[in-house]
């Protein structure tokens, strides 16, 4: 039994301390969280209503998801005018009222910020697309079409879009092709020009100006592309569309611009989370948070959610072990440490399926066993943790009997299309599409929130916009509430844990046991850094009987038990502990 050291964090002088570390932060998807007005979808106001469950729940700031004036093509993610707000959410003053009662409850206020493409109701995009003189003509990017052989005109390139087809659009005013890399109402804006990043520090200042504490970047690495935008290698054979991340997921100028919104950011002693997907070299993550780079605070990094993602794309499927889990893990965890950066710890968002149903296999009695145990496996790792609504209720995906009627999101829509054509004939290959479609759908995370068992789990009083999933009658908020053994409240005692045991269980390091083994997790925190944290995380439904470090029985031995899915003493048999299904216990 080996415990892996990472020789330079023992004298390593620990991280540098701020507010955002020690935070917890809960995602809001305003359109499923509360109605306050009866049409159906959520809104501002629904959220003041539930500030006093946030504050009880013990977390420090809430990020809503876009609520900007938007035609709602992607949900927001297509923003019309980033100085308003889209109307049925409510109305910039009930976003003043929501910043003032959260600063007033000690929370912070975070925005989601999305700048690497707009709405093409735009005005930008209005503008733009008239024609080749107009002001803003280069305020997107626009190429001129391919010509076939056949003289046919065709895009510039083989990009793929993120939600299906060509990631371009033919405008005939303009004669060209603009790019959207995820779908042609969201046009990608082009930061080589510096009006265009002007105008993004001064929306920024707009909302700072408003006491917002910060900001959550929408695939903030997009922003700059390689000159000439090529072809991407063809790594879908028989696909039209490929993939071209390699040339837009980190581009030469990227650093610049990120510097260029952290001198905003830092007038203000705001922060700011970049969702970074395809990301993966460690120098590319190391230039953009190391704390001496002045760009961002934290990225969301995508290793664990991509884990189960096929070659075919997203919804196509990989087999994946605990320990490549570990590895993932262990990788970023100490990484970090070494070069003062800092982790954003995510295990759910509104792109991602629920936690308990994509990550464990459970049996339906041991749900909220293995939604305590996910709970304890990211909220002991160093970093800022984020939580999503419903994620503190153990609430499931969508119940696998709905019918694609049921679905809303652009993403899955887009690819079902798609996937009945290039399956046509192949049963099989749809059947395995659609498990995945199922299983990894945006959808899931998106159906309305479960507050009690009345009509529509008390989310609003009018049919909502997405159906409520079934499983409302018994994961809800009222009900855990008042359970004192429920995932709600244990995931109440473990964000009291981890401002408890700040320097242990925030700032401390990270070292994780290296056993190979396929059902236990066991890592240790603290390195100097507060006292020794251990925890240990049964993976599976079965009981295991697994052997311990030594240090680790010292700890259950001589130390406290400070979070853990059973009350009752650990079974030790010699130097092995028998871990009951989903069993998890934190030690310090």
């Amino acid at each position: 039994m080996a415990i892996m050291t990472v020789t330079e964090t023992q004298t390593h002088k620990g991280p540098s301390r701020a507010w955002w570390k020690e935070a917890s932060i809960y995602q809001i998807y305003p359109a499923s969280f509360k109605d306050s007005n009866g049409d159906g979808l959520g809104d501002v106001r629904g959220v003041i209503q539930k500030l006093d469950y946030l504050q009880s729940l013990g977390v420090d700031a809430v990020w809503l998801c876009p609520i900007y004036k938007s035609p709602q093509k992607d949900m927001g993610y297509d923003i019309s005018d980033y100085r308003d707000i889209h109307e049925p959410y409510g109305t910039l003053q009930d976003v003043e009222e929501l910043t003032a009662a959260l600063h007033g409850r000690g929370m912070k206020m975070v925005m989601d910020l999305v700048v690497n493409h707009t709405s093409d109701q735009h005005v930008w995009f209005q503008e733009s697309k008239s024609s080749r003189d107009n002001s803003k003509h280069d305020f997107y990017i626009w190429k001129e079409p391919r010509l076939l052989e056949n003289g046919t005109r065709a895009p510039p390139n083989n990009w793929a879009s993120a939600f299906g087809g060509s990631a371009w659009t033919y405008n005939e005013a303009r004669d060209q092709y603009y790019l959207g890399l995820f779908c042609p109402e969201q046009p990608d804006l082009n930061w080589e020009n510096p009006q265009v990043v002007r105008e993004v520090h001064d929306i920024m200042e707009f909302w700072l100006k408003k006491g917002i504490d910060g900001f959550r970047m929408d695939v903030i690495n997009m922003i700059s592309k390689v000159p000439g935008l090529p072809d991407a290698p063809i790594t879908l054979p028989g696909r039209q569309w490929q993939p071209g991340d390699m040339y837009y997921a980190y581009g030469p100028r990227l650093n610049e611009y990120l510097q260029g919104l952290r001198g905003i950011l830092d007038r203000y002693n705001a922060f700011a989370v970049g969702e970074m997907p395809n990301v993966k070299k460690d120098s590319q993550v190391a230039a953009v948070v190391a704390s001496d780079r002045k760009e961002l605070n934290m990225i969301f990094q995508f290793d664990i959610v991509d884990m189960d993602i096929g070659d075919d794309g997203k919804f196509s499927p990989r087999d994946w072990s605990l320990n490549t889990l570990k590895g993932i893990v262990n990788r970023w965890q100490t990484f970090m440490y070494e070069i003062d950066g800092w982790n954003a710890l995510f295990l759910e968002n509104h792109d991602q399926a629920r936690s308990v149903s994509r990550f464990t296999k459970h049996r339906p009695e041991h749900r909220a066993l293995a939604a305590k145990m996910l709970a304890t496996f990211i909220g002991t790792q160093s970093g800022t943790l984020y939580i999503y609504q419903g994620q503190e209720l153990g609430m499931t995906s969508l119940p696998e009997d709905w019918s694609l009627d049921e679905f809303r999101d652009l993403e899955s829509l887009n690819h079902h299309a798609e996937a009945v054509e290039y399956f046509r004939g192949n049963e099989e290959g749809m059947k395995v599409f659609m498990r995945d479609l199922r299983k990894k759908a945006r959808d899931n995370a998106r159906s309305p929130m479960q507050w009690n068992t009345e009509e529509n789990a008390g989310f609003s009083s009018a049919t909502p916009w997405m159906r409520v999933n079934d499983s409302y009658t018994e994961i809800n908020a009222k009900r855990l509430d008042n359970e004192s053994s429920s995932v709600l409240n244990y995931w109440r005692n473990l964000l009291k844990a981890r401002k408890e045991h700040v320097d242990s269980l925030v700032y401390g390091n990270f070292e994780l046991v290296q056993d190979g083994d396929e059902a236990v997790v066991c890592f240790r925190r603290g390195g100097g850094h507060g006292a020794d944290a251990w925890t240990v995380l049964n993976f599976t439904d079965d009981e295991v009987l697994w052997q311990a470090p030594d240090a680790l029985l010292q700890a259950i031995a001589g130390g406290k038990q400070v979070i853990g899915t059973y009350d009752d003493a650990v079974v030790r048999e010699g130097n092995k502990l028998r871990l009951r299904p989903f069993e998890a216990r934190t030690f310090i």
